[in-house]
């Protein structure tokens, strides 16, 4: 049962009729709250007369209760509210029956999780292409050099430099798997610290080793596993250990350790995410193997125009079909393909035609719910995934979309003012589509259609 905010003036209080739906754990105020008295839990869901719903208004709400669904009732049908509608997790009801405002609710909440998904993948996706950005940096280096010892050094190097450290070595296995050996680290190699060796269980690299966890050792000087003459820097000041193992699904095929963090907080567990995803580089570097497909699998959005790549589609696609077993509702998808997009490329250049997709992709993104997915298919083709979206509103949504296509002057800034048109193909699951393999298939060919025959069109597998 969710937790409501109810906002209306005494003389047009809704929670009888919110009662009589169903609606019980509500909480009614005569005006818009004040700062001071803003609740510590919020609600769930905000329900609005109109009389009080103003674009200043909903703002003050917004501050007071971030990412928190509105709904305003309204007893007639008004242009003054109509903005509403454009807002996000916002929704404009006029007399509504029980079944309305119940399935209205319903919605919002579910297009809250929603968006708390999308930033949860973001943020995800920020820290996976800052990783595929040093992915393709290592590569480079390896296809620089064929120098183990160069190609080590540089990526741990550059590991050292992300994290913050001042100093880093790698122990690795010997034959027997019993020891571990100092094979390189950013000091001078003095003679003692070739001769360096430790037993697996021993010292905090030898642990490690043994456990096949990493560690952070902010001060060494409190932790046991410590051996001041075979961790970090042997003969020098150890202050903080940062320790992961590296290896493949096969072994562990040593340990790398970054040494003294320079700032004065310690090592951190983003450091330790970021060191346990690359360890992986330097286990390619030892073994020369599989470093395009490490980068390949964190790569998630597309190069030129930072919209979602195929990849990133397809997880997304078979998510949100399993939500919609899961949950008994749509997830529709777009199919979209600039008409006669080579002619672009022949006149002006390809240099002018990827700018050209790059505004069509910001076009996208503003024209489109902040829940809804664009991603880039590949060449001058882009799919939308429109979660809990039934065939009908898809197929307007894929005709406002033309409109704005057609209607828009691409690089006008630059000079060119280039006027495009574009066919779009729509399915939905599981209205038309049996699978996500279906889905995919059925909008692809409804675009196809509009191509082969009139372009500049919508249509739509109802």
């Amino acid at each position: 049962m969710p937790k409501i905010l109810v906002i209306a003036p005494p003389s047009k209080d809704p929670t009888p009729i919110l009662h009589d739906c169903g609606l019980d754990d509500l909480t009614l105020k005569p005006d818009l709250p004040a700062k001071e008295e803003v609740p510590e839990l919020p609600p769930d869901i905000i329900i609005l007369n109109e009389a009080l719903t103003t674009r200043k208004g909903l703002q003050q709400l917004d501050r007071a209760f971030p990412s928190v669904p509105k709904v305003v009732l309204s007893a007639k049908e008004t242009k003054r509210l109509a903005f509403v509608k454009e807002r996000p997790l916002s929704d404009l009801l006029v007399n509504p029956e029980c079944d309305e405002l119940l399935e209205s609710i319903k919605r919002l909440q579910y297009e809250k999780g929603l968006m708390r998904e999308i930033l949860s993948l973001k943020k995800e996706g920020a820290v996976l292409n800052r990783l595929a950005a040093l992915f393709d940096e290592i590569s480079c280096m390896l296809m620089k050099s064929d120098d183990l010892d160069d190609i080590v050094s540089r990526i741990m190097n550059r590991i050292k430099s992300a994290v913050g450290a001042r100093g880093w070595a790698i122990l690795l296995g010997d034959d027997t798997g019993k020891e571990l050996y100092l094979m390189q680290a950013s000091a001078k190699r003095s003679r003692r610290m070739r001769r360096c060796r430790l037993r697996v269980g021993e010292g905090i690299a030898g642990w490690v080793a043994d456990k096949g966890k990493p560690v952070i050792v902010n001060d060494v000087t409190g932790d046991r596993r410590f051996l001041a003459d075979r961790d970090g820097y042997p003969g020098a000041e150890t202050r903080s250990i940062l320790a992961a193992p590296v290896g493949d699904q096969e072994r562990i095929l040593g340990v790398i350790e970054l040494i003294n963090k320079r700032s004065g907080d310690g090592f951190t567990g983003e450091d330790l995410t970021l060191v346990t995803r690359l360890s992986g580089l330097v286990a390619t570097a030892i073994n020369l193997t599989a470093v395009h497909q490490k980068m390949a699998e964190l790569a998630i959005t597309d190069d030129l125009t930072k919209l979602f790549n195929s990849r990133y589609l397809q997880r997304t696609i078979e998510m949100e079909v399993e939500r919609c077993k899961r949950y008994n509702t749509s997830v529709s998808l777009i199919f979209m393909d600039i008409d006669y997009f080579k002619n672009i490329n022949d006149r002006y250049g390809h240099l002018v035609g990827s700018k050209v997709l790059v505004e069509v992709g910001q076009l996208l993104l503003r024209k489109l719910r902040s829940v809804d997915i664009v991603a880039r298919y590949g060449g001058d083709e882009f799919v939308i995934v429109l979660p809990q979206t039934s065939p009908k509103y898809a197929t307007q949504i894929a005709e406002r979309l033309r409109k704005t296509v057609s209607s828009t002057v691409f690089l006008k800034k630059e000079g060119y003012s280039i006027r495009l048109t574009a066919s779009f193909g729509v399915a939905s699951y599981p209205e038309t589509a049996g699978s996500k393999e279906d889905l995919m298939r059925l909008a692809d060919e409804a675009m196809y259609n509009v191509k082969y025959q009139t372009r500049n069109g919508v249509c739509a597998i109802i």
